[in-house]
């Protein structure tokens, strides 16, 4: 018995997806062809060949939007975040992934988004109390020892953070609150890492930070809880919330604003390599100090030694006109009992003198003594002691920089015990 296939039903035509790609563009060409859409304009994004991408939404929706570089230079109306604005264009899919997007032609502006109004309400009312005034903001420490970081512990952001915090400064401790930094819970888990580093008290500074995003991504810190944490916070904070070109109600009231989170990782650590010039620098301007103050001490015992020498010779001067003056009045007297009244009273008075001038020179000497000691922790020998050396050109010029040593000449260079001649093959600049 021979059996027969039937039909019943309709047949069925198999497409292949780029066939069903290219189809639903066909008819999304042919039905929405010229569409006028108004919306909220979001998360424009610029790419590398001049075109920009961006969303457009309103409380229920929202659809892909790309503006091509030969339309964009006539639009007097650029894509804006936060701008409500009726964008005309034509539907068309993007066959690769199967997406749909709107195709502008124009864009006509009808005034500011609600998310851009809210920020403009939030930021006038902060900057009428005086949130925003340079006065209330406080210094950053140049060398902070403790830096707290409240963001995500996931992405690149905190990675870039603490690989150039590690590069420039490696004794610098940092602590990590992680924290969701947008969507739901985020303004939460962002205002309770503030003020757990602002009770704490452990870090000397904290960086609030994420990367970059459209304005509904970065939404979390332009919320007024945010913006009264980091107020109140007992800290010094930094806000390094997305690109440069992004501003956020945190950026205002943060007592510093990064341009971004690596630039905050950059400013709030100094370059080691800095310290160590500026710390080579301070000790060259202090051995100068040294060597300048043991100038004018030597120049000051000088005086002192001449003065002595002066009282001495006063002294002597007078004492000698004194024996003058009483061989005179000697002379005169013949009585013998006289003279011998008279030498004796001499004979005193000269012991006085001399007592006199010995006790002026022990004074003398004493405060030489003194002076000699007080100079003697100064002294160049003591230094020397420690390791160091000073090395003398042929002249018996004192070398403090290598500029100042000609090749080929024979140096004399003084240790604590002895000392050393040699020959310059080379100079070294400082490192």
């Amino acid at each position: 018995m021979t059996q027969i296939s039937l039909d019943w039903g309709p047949s069925r035509r198999l497409f292949t997806v780029s066939e069903l790609s290219a189809a639903i563009s066909g008819v999304l060409g042919r039905e929405f062809r010229d569409v006028s859409v108004s919306g909220e304009i979001s998360g424009v994004k610029p790419a590398a060949s001049g075109h920009v991408y961006f969303t457009l939404k309103d409380a229920g929706s929202q659809i892909k939007c790309a503006c091509f570089r030969n339309t964009l230079r006539f639009l007097k109306c650029k894509p804006q975040d936060g701008l409500a604005v009726i964008v005309r264009g034509k539907l068309d899919v993007y066959q690769p992934r199967g997406d749909y997007n709107l195709v502008v032609d124009s864009i006509e502006p009808q005034g500011v988004g609600a998310l851009q109004l809210a920020f403009e309400k939030l930021k006038q009312r902060l900057e009428a109390e005086g949130l925003f005034e340079a006065s209330r903001k406080r210094a950053i420490p140049k060398m902070p020892k403790n830096i707290g970081i409240v963001t995500s512990a996931t992405g690149s952001v905190i990675q870039d953070v603490i690989q150039i915090i590690r590069r420039r400064f490696k004794g610098v401790h940092l602590r990590l609150y992680p924290a969701q930094v947008q969507g739901s819970g985020s303004v939460e888990q962002v205002v309770t890492g503030i003020y757990y580093f602002s009770k704490s008290k452990w870090a000397d500074v904290v960086i609030v930070c994420r990367g970059g995003g459209s304005l509904e991504d970065l939404w979390t810190f332009n919320e007024e809880a945010v913006a009264r944490a980091i107020v109140g916070c007992s800290v010094p904070v930094i806000s390094a919330i997305g690109h440069e070109t992004d501003f956020t109600i945190a950026d205002f009231v943060a007592d510093l604003r990064a341009p971004t989170p690596s630039a905050a990782a950059e400013l709030v650590t100094a370059e080691s390599g800095e310290l160590t010039r500026q710390v080579q620098s301070a000790m060259s301007r202090i051995h100068r100090a040294m060597e300048w103050n043991f100038a004018k001490v030597l120049q000051r015992l000088d005086e002192l030694d001449n003065r002595g020498e002066s009282i001495i010779r006063r002294k002597e001067s007078q004492r000698w006109r004194m024996w003058q003056a009483l061989q005179a009045k000697l002379g005169a007297l013949d009585p013998s009992r006289r003279v011998a009244g008279m030498k004796s009273r001499f004979v005193m008075a000269a012991s006085e003198l001399e007592q006199a001038a010995k006790g002026a020179v022990i004074r003398r000497a004493r405060t030489l003594e003194r002076l000699h000691s007080a100079l003697l922790p100064l002294s160049p020998l003591r230094v020397l002691e420690r390791g160091y050396a000073i090395v003398e050109s042929e002249s018996g010029r004192v070398l403090t920089e290598s500029a100042s040593a000609v090749l080929g000449e024979e140096l004399r260079i003084r240790l604590s015990q002895g000392g050393l001649r040699a020959k310059v093959s080379s100079r070294v600049e400082s490192e």
